[in-house]
């Protein structure tokens, strides 16, 4: 096929590909965008298997067999909550494979005693460098969220000036690399040089942070693509790249201003430990928890006239989206206002509690953020914590020293009564007790959160 037509129909994709985004900005078009998106990256993949400079058909066959497989039994076996752990792992496979593929480039290029061209070369470097710090920064990433690693900041002395000292090496591979390109050996020690970067970016990130950091790995991997489309000379991979890149990086701003951190800081992984000072939780509740009976919250809905519901993590390990919903039916249905405080980092990704709470048909107008909730939360009868934990954590207001402290939260301390939803007192993702919980007017449900819902809805009904 000509290479204009080829760069025609990438074009297409490309066009498909920023439609596809301009759908995933709200519910009602998400759908419609999401299969933009595939339809365009169809496109781009049936162009590319045109060229006859490919490997052949049965290897890429092969890659796609394996591939097809591995994706399937992810797709059916990977829980929601499970999403932000392959969100990591995918951002980091966009990594290594671009790092590889720009290494085998330049390995073709420079065999036989070729000299490629300088932005060739550049394009490699840059593409080696951010692809490896990706890979193995997702890597950790994926180990936090999973459980597999500590999900505190892991700190050493001198930690920063190593990571100063790693850098600069890299810089100075990077510049090695695109003097003497026919150096290929120099290309993979820049990729392994990287990787300890990566490592040591993330390690000293908690866990409480970590979804800005996958939102920031996410566009890395954008730039690391796009950075092979230029050692490829491949359009489309270089716009896609672009467009992963550039929304990654302004995804990663608008968690930092929820969040109440430094873009700076989440770059260059300074991210602020907890104090020394922090209150344990012993301190915190030290007897002051008051536990509630299914048949009790009932009873605090029967009299309410306006009720916030406020989903967190626990709701999604717990699937308890459909009851949820079915509660809030239920007290509609009795003329009570009934609305949702949709925090922006809730769960572990973001838009986690709008996809499970769209998941059971709730009406995307119910949803509040938390600058529309919070001014009238005082107003509010009960509000209804399911699993949420740091980001109703007051001690983002009042404890300077806390790894949140500065984070915007739900004010539902300020409602007349909280009823919250967990299976015990254990900490958030940020390792720190909740005063929220030992407050006057809070009470605690313990147990499952879909089971807990169920039953307040039969105890409900009862009345």
């Amino acid at each position: 096929m000509p290479t204009s037509l080829i760069n025609i129909g990438y074009l297409v994709a490309a066009v498909l590909f920023i439609l596809g985004l301009k759908g995933l900005t709200h519910p009602r078009t998400a759908v419609r965008g999401n299969l933009m998106g595939a339809v365009g990256m169809l496109i781009a993949v049936l162009l590319t298997l045109t060229d006859r400079q490919i490997v052949s058909y049965q290897w890429i066959l092969l890659g796609f067999v394996i591939g097809a497989a591995v994706g399937a039994v992810l797709a059916i076996k990977i829980q929601m909550t499970a999403m932000p752990e392959l969100v990591a792992l995918f951002n980091g496979f966009g990594g290594a494979a671009s790092a590889l593929v720009a290494g085998a480039a330049l390995i073709e290029k420079t065999y036989g005693g070729g000299i490629p061209l300088l932005q060739l070369t550049i394009a490699t470097a840059a593409s080696g460098l951010i692809g490896a710090v990706t890979f193995w920064g997702s890597l950790v990433a994926f180990g936090k969220l999973q459980g597999l690693i500590s999900e505190n900041a892991i700190l050493f002395p001198g930690q920063q000036a190593l990571n100063a000292l790693l850098g600069a090496a890299c810089l100075a591979l990077a510049i090695l690399v695109v003097l003497d390109p026919s150096q290929t050996t120099l290309y993979w020690v820049l990729v392994g040089v990287a990787s300890i970067l990566g490592v040591l970016l993330v390690i000293p990130i908690g866990g409480a942070d970590m979804p800005v950091v996958v939102a920031l790995l996410n566009s890395y991997s954008g730039l690391a693509a796009a950075a092979t489309g230029f050692v490829l000379s491949n359009n489309v991979l270089i716009i896609t790249g672009s467009l992963v890149g550039a929304s990654g990086i302004i995804l990663t701003q608008i968690m930092c201003k929820a969040m109440n951190r430094s873009l700076t800081n989440v770059l260059f992984g300074v991210m602020a430990p907890a104090g020394e000072g922090s209150a344990t939780a012993d301190e915190v509740y030290a007897g002051k928890v008051k536990s509630a009976t299914p048949e009790e919250v009932a009873l605090l809905f029967d009299a309410a006239r306006r009720v916030v519901i406020v989903p967190g993590y626990g709701m999604a390990v717990s699937q308890a989206q459909h009851p949820v919903a079915s509660l809030a039916a239920l007290l509609e249905s009795r003329g009570i206002t009934v609305e949702y405080a949709i925090h922006p980092v809730a769960g572990r990704m973001p838009g986690h509690m709008n996809v499970l709470l769209a998941e059971a048909d709730v009406p995307y107008e119910a949803l509040k953020d938390m600058d529309e909730i919070n001014p009238t939360m005082d107003q509010v009868d009960v509000a209804l914590v399911i699993g949420a934990n740091d980001v109703v954590n007051p001690l983002a207001r009042t404890d300077p020293s806390s790894p949140i402290a500065g984070m915007p939260i739900i004010d539902v301390d300020k409602a007349k009564t909280v009823v919250i939803i967990k299976r015990s007192l254990s900490p958030g993702f940020a390792g720190i007790p909740n005063p929220l919980f030992a407050m006057d007017n809070a009470l605690m449900l313990f147990g499952d959160g879909k089971k807990m819902v169920l039953d307040i809805i039969a105890a409900l009904k009862e009345t």
